[in-house]
């Protein structure tokens, strides 16, 4: 400045700031035009697109915030009229569960498809958890079950699909498995036996579930046969990280060498403990659920491709627990199944690494068009966002 002459830029400082844009709604305008011949009194006009809520005013995006705000983040239907408000947008929450109602009923071709994508793999794991639905007759609600499940931890295609039940009775995972045959990893609930003698099914324990009895043990008590079990218990965890990424022959292998001998060692040290406690002792109830269903616990070491727990859906499952807490209820068994269909796709988006938003939009707005016995090009796994998007 003092001396006059042009200043030479030497280098620069940038600052970033995060800022958000808050939902905003917007109306599409579609025009139709109309032509009429005078000489042949005849009126003719553009036909309307196809969309899922026929003569409805929301659109496929408005209908996939819908249903990923409910179902993916568990926004209750009066939060959702509220926070839509703020936008300047009155959608009663009457209005936002008819919406999802159709949404899901749109999506049930789908989630058969996604069904049997999901028993066509040779392991599939099953669990379930109680939800609540709406008895109007009794003002007040009754027990239903969500039954989940997916394909295989180690496998390369992830899927879940659920069921709403209306109960936990063993008829509803023979009936929705129908005529499947393969290795069902699952916990030790009496329903499943009679599930898994149909068909040669093989049955998979779940080491994680034996592991909780010996910890609730521990931490209740202090008992060191309980944390002698954990230890013993965590040296096969730890084996089974390492192998996590092998192939399912190699995995077999190294289980095998490995791991087979902490099992054998483990079982040898069960049953020598089991003799030095009392019947009816919380300790021999726990031996005995190790011992019992020593088998099915041990499944992984014949197959490299089951694993070693349940945990992969038991994870899958926690969706459904943040549902309970945030919109309480089913409304009815026919709203219980078309919110496990919706569940059923939104988990497997994730699983798949896409949008949840951005794949229903995308089949929202196709499934009206799209052929039947092309169906499976918009499951999760195998779905491509149309070039047009």
């Amino acid at each position: 400045p003092d001396c006059g002459r042009a200043m030479t830029r030497v280098g620069e400082d940038v600052s970033e700031r995060l800022d958000i844009v808050p939902a905003e709604f917007f109306v599409h305008r579609h025009i139709y035009g109309k032509w009429a011949c005078r000489c042949c009194q005849l009126l003719t006009q553009e036909p309307v697109e196809p969309q899922i809520i026929d003569g409805g005013i929301p659109a496929a995006g408005l209908v996939a915030h819908t249903l990923v705000s409910r179902f993916a983040d568990h926004i209750p239907y009066y939060r959702m009229e509220a926070i839509n408000a703020r936008s300047g947008v009155h959608t009663p929450r009457s209005t936002l569960a008819a919406w999802s109602g159709a949404g899901g009923a749109a999506l049930e071709p789908l989630y058969e498809a996604l069904r049997d994508f999901v028993l066509s793999s040779a392991i599939v794991q099953a669990d379930e958890t109680p939800v609540a639905m709406l008895d109007p007759g009794a003002g007040k609600t009754k027990r239903a079950y969500i039954w989940g499940y997916a394909r295989g931890a180690f496998d390369a295609t992830p899927a879940v699909v659920y069921d709403f039940c209306t109960g936990r009775g063993a008829r509803f995972p023979v009936e929705f498995l129908g005529n499947w045959c393969g290795t069902l990893v699952r916990d030790e609930y009496k329903g499943y036996e009679s599930v898994v003698a149909l068909h040669d099914r093989q049955a998979a324990g779940c080491l994680a579930h034996a592991r909780r009895k010996y910890d609730e043990l521990f931490k209740d008590k202090g008992s060191p046969v309980a944390a002698e079990a954990v230890q013993r218990i965590a040296a096969i965890y730890r084996i089974e990280r390492e192998l996590r990424e092998l192939p399912a022959q190699q995995r077999l292998a190294q289980r095998q060498e490995r791991a087979g001998p902490l099992w054998e060692s483990l079982q040898a040290w069960l049953m020598l403990e089991r003799q030095r406690v009392p019947d009816g002792s919380a300790t021999a109830k726990a031996i005995n659920y190790s011992l019992n269903h020593w088998r099915a616990l041990t499944a992984n070491l014949r197959d490299g491709e089951v694993p070693l727990d349940n945990n992969h859906l038991e994870n899958l499952m926690r969706p459904w627990a943040m549902g309970r807490k945030a919109w309480l209820f089913c409304g009815s068994e026919l709203a219980g199944q078309r919110a496990a269909t919706v569940m059923s796709l939104v988990v497997s988006a994730r699983l798949g690494g896409h949008d949840p938003w951005a794949y229903l939009k995308d089949v929202l707005t196709r499934l009206p068009t799209h052929l039947n016995s092309r169906i499976g090009e918009l499951l999760p796994h195998r779905w491509q966002r149309a070039s047009a998007d």
